[in-house]
């Protein structure tokens, strides 16, 4: 037990860093429209989710905390207090986990169309949360039936990880139960 609480600690990346596999951000725009307007990327890391959105014609303004080398802003903390001149149409990332409540909080604040944020499936858990969702209903959470693999390396293989994971979306106005999806 001692050697996989080890192994599971040396796995973990600084800063909650995992880069989203191309593919996972191509399943959730066959499934979800960003019409109208900005899609803001406010945990950039290295640019996998804004390139892909990129090349999709899609106009993207990506920002980071931690310079990995890509986005329009560096070294901005998306939870802290934000001018209003950083909100946009939609909000789409893959954000820490170890935070992803308060970015979800930040995010339906600072938009007006659509947040997707690509989570463990766990984040369904926990009377915290269900206060999130009480006061900000889900419109669709999107199951990967193939285990993504996220890789502090780049790119996911298609071998899969160990943990579940979901494109978790909340649509400003949307008032009804949440659709499950899956994505095979």
């Amino acid at each position: 037990m001692a050697k996989n609480s080890f192994m599971a600690r040396q796995n973990v990346e600084e800063h909650d860093f995992y880069p989203t596999p191309d593919y996972a951000t191509e399943a959730l725009l066959e499934r979800e429209v960003f019409e109208g307007g900005v899609i803001w990327e406010c945990a950039c890391g290295d640019g996998a989710i804004s390139k892909i959105l990129k090349s999709k014609g899609l106009q993207v303004f990506s920002t980071d905390l931690i310079d990995r080398g890509y986005g329009e802003v560096r070294n901005l903390d998306f939870i802290q207090e934000l001018p209003d001149i950083y909100k946009s149409k939609h909000i789409i990332t893959n954000p820490p986990f170890k935070i992803a409540k308060p970015f979800i909080e930040q995010a339906l604040k600072m938009t007006t169309g659509k947040v997707a944020m690509l989570l463990r499936l766990a984040f369904l858990e926990s009377a915290d949360r269900y206060e999130l969702f009480k006061t900000t209903p889900l419109k669709t959470v999107y199951v990967f039936s193939k285990r993504l693999t996220m890789s502090a390396k780049g790119q996911g293989t298609s071998k899969g990880g160990m943990i579940p994971f979901a494109w978790f979306i909340w649509e400003h106005g949307y008032e009804g139960k949440p659709y499950i999806e899956w994505i095979l």
